[in-house]
């Protein structure tokens, strides 16, 4: 299964840009809790960033972060992260 620009992934997804600090928050929340993801930087895909802005009502909110589950969560603090994780 493709996992970029779908809604149900097989794996989290995070689209995020290289710049904003909310996306390096939660890829450190990832990476301290040995999560795996797949990382895609909208800037370097026009598609990513025109799939974001969809499913965000025309903004580019990052990070947004889709689950498995077909959960979605934008621009997370740690804590939504570990009680989403937790489920």
């Amino acid at each position: 299964m493709d996992d970029i620009y779908n809604l149900l992934p097989s794996q989290i997804v995070m689209y995020s840009t290289q710049v904003c600090s909310d996306c390096l928050r939660a890829k450190a929340f990832f990476e301290a809790n040995n999560i795996s993801f797949l990382q895609i930087v909208i800037e370097e895909d026009p598609q990513a960033m025109e799939f974001v802005s969809g499913i965000n009502r025309g903004f580019q909110s990052v990070p947004t972060i889709i689950f498995p589950d077909g959960s979605i969560l934008r621009e997370p603090s740690w804590e939504e992260l570990r009680k989403k994780i937790n489920k």
